[in-house]
């Protein structure tokens, strides 16, 4: 690629598209830098959801480098998830800010624009900790403008900011002990790498792959009784694929999609062709997929391909057909009323709990899977009230409902933080709404908290130390706020263990929620053992279903 001095709308949009192939390709590598040793790492996947929805936001649309921006922007921030994604959502929500007005950008006005990101994500932060993404994305571009003119190529540029980047991160655990006694870099850090690496590929002129940014990550299984020996092919396949094109095989720079597409409409319908750099992507609806493929290798080497038969795609949308009535009734309002309340959980016996304590939406969510900001304000407008208080009951989520209740008008959004089930359940169960004084209320659900221990038990994913525990690979740790307590070979020993940790003499109450990977040997003999054990409390056995956690327990 020539040196590229001024950032124009269409570069800044590939510089988005690489940006979130890169994280994508090394989301795992992100995913498996999690401090806590639970299955439950997903920095990755958060960040990249979040960049992908601003990827989507852009998808086809052209315009100048503030409208591209600015696009991208609401796209990051309707789909943020995880305070490492909502934080990314305001860097890049802060960047568009800066380029406001903007046709073009030079190196420093574009430095200047990053300068305003961190400043926005770190409002976003009431207490900022250093040491995590905030400190890779500040300590990069504090002096970037000082030592780039707008003489200053994209690629250096660039070059020097993943330098001090990949410098910040190496020293995050030196700022948060946290990190340096499990002996990982932040996650969040490492994620922002890859995506300022992807803008580098980019300038470098390097081609790229769209398996990360078409991944879709919430396509369920195909239910393949849908077409057995039986059926007939009605609709043909669905063929897509990615081709580099070759030198070998044809002139790259006289290649004709025209052409390309000239032939796929004699051999199907539907036709999608376009070429980015020298990659060919196509899509055709047809009966003869194998005579698109012949055709297109003559042209180059496929880098991915995906052939679906469109009759099980059409039973599933005629399956979906089903719940039109539901879907409409989705636009139909409830009546307006003064409070509500919005909680998230995972797990079947866990969400009726809280639909049973009164809680009007339950979003299916927590662990491994964090809901986004565009799902808070779905919830929010289905339940039509002046006031909503909102449980996040996960301390990672937190920060993603106070970023959507900031984005929507219609209602006077509270969010209690909740950072445990047991915290939700704790404010929902002795919930008041006679006073109908909002700031009443609210006190009242957080001090109601303060009574509740929550605690887990888990299988370790990783050998490490942590709070002076040694936590040994697949062995099962018991912890609660995620201060771990013990860590045992035997999951029933882990939870009588941190049983008889969290029952003391003050508390009096206890509800066992099993999870979805506690057998009914393990269901069984913990049963035996806290009935015996605690003959004096009130205790409460429930199929919670959550997962990650084989027990969850709630103290009180």
């Amino acid at each position: 690629m020539e040196s590229v001095k001024h950032i124009t709308g269409e570069v800044l949009k590939n510089m988005f598209l690489f940006g979130a192939q890169n994280l994508r390709a090394n989301e795992q590598e992100v995913n498996d830098l999690n401090v806590f040793p639970i299955p439950d790492g997903d920095t990755g996947e958060n960040m990249y959801l979040t960049i992908k929805g601003g990827v989507d936001a852009i998808s086809g649309k052209d315009g100048n480098v503030e409208h591209i921006s600015n696009e991208f922007s609401k796209g990051m921030l309707l789909n943020a998830r995880g305070n490492s994604g909502v934080i990314l959502s305001q860097l890049f929500s802060g960047l568009a800010e800066g380029l406001k007005g903007f046709e073009s950008v030079g190196m420093t006005d574009f430095a200047l624009a990053m300068e305003k990101g961190v400043q926005k994500a770190y409002g976003a932060v009431a207490r900022p900790v250093e040491g995590t993404i905030l400190t890779v994305a500040r300590e990069s571009v504090e002096n970037m403008r000082l030592y780039h003119g707008d003489d200053a190529t994209a690629q250096v540029f660039f070059f020097d900011v993943l330098e001090e980047m990949k410098k910040s991160l190496i020293h995050t655990p030196d700022l948060l002990p946290t990190l340096k006694e499990a002996g990982v870099i932040d996650s969040g850090g490492a994620g922002l790498v890859y995506i300022i690496e992807g803008f580098l590929n980019y300038f470098n002129g390097q081609t790229i792959s769209e398996i990360a940014v078409t991944a879709d990550h919430t396509k369920q299984s195909v239910d393949f009784s849908k077409f057995n020996e039986n059926s007939v092919m009605e609709f043909g396949y669905c063929t897509e694929f990615l081709l580099q094109l070759q030198n070998a095989k044809t002139d790259i720079n006289t290649f004709s999609v025209e052409e390309c597409i000239g032939f796929l409409n004699t051999v199907g319908d539907s036709v999608v062709a376009f070429i980015t750099g020298t990659v060919l992507k196509v899509h055709v609806h047809t009966f003869t997929p194998w005579k698109v493929l012949q055709y297109a290798q003559s042209f180059g080497e496929f880098l991915t391909v995906k052939i679906e038969n469109m009759t099980l795609q059409h039973n599933e949308s005629l399956g979906e057909k089903k719940s039109t009535v539901s879907e409409i009734n989705k636009t139909v309002k409830k009546a307006r009323k003064k409070f509500a309340i919005v909680t998230v959980a995972n797990g079947s016996g866990i969400i009726e709990i809280f639909k049973d304590l009164g809680a009007d939406v339950v979003i299916d969510g927590g662990q491994t899977n964090n809901p986004s900001s565009q799902a808070f304000i779905d919830a929010f407008e289905e339940v039509n009230a002046d006031c909503i208080f909102v449980l996040p009951n996960n301390s990672n989520i937190i920060l993603t409902a106070k970023q959507a209740g900031e984005m929507y008008q219609g209602s006077d959004v509270r969010v209690i933080p909740s950072k445990s089930v047991g915290d939700g359940y704790a404010a929902l169960s002795m919930l008041d709404f006679s006073s109908e004084d909002a700031d009443l209320i609210e006190r009242t659900m957080v001090g109601d908290m303060d009574s509740v221990v929550t605690g887990m038990v888990s299988q370790a994913v990783r050998t490490t130390t942590v709070n002076g525990v040694d936590v040994k690979k697949d062995e099962y740790i018991g912890f609660t706020n995620k201060k771990v307590l013990l860590c045992s070979p035997d999951k029933i020993c882990s939870a009588i263990e941190l049983t008889e940790k969290l029952m003391t003499d003050d508390k009096m109450f206890i509800i066992v929620c099993y999870g979805k990977d506690a057998s009914s040997e393990d269901r069984q003999a913990y049963s035996q053992y806290v009935n015996e054990k605690f003959k004096d409390k009130e205790i409460y056995e429930i199929n919670g279903e959550q997962a990650v956690y084989d027990f969850l327990l709630i103290v009180e």
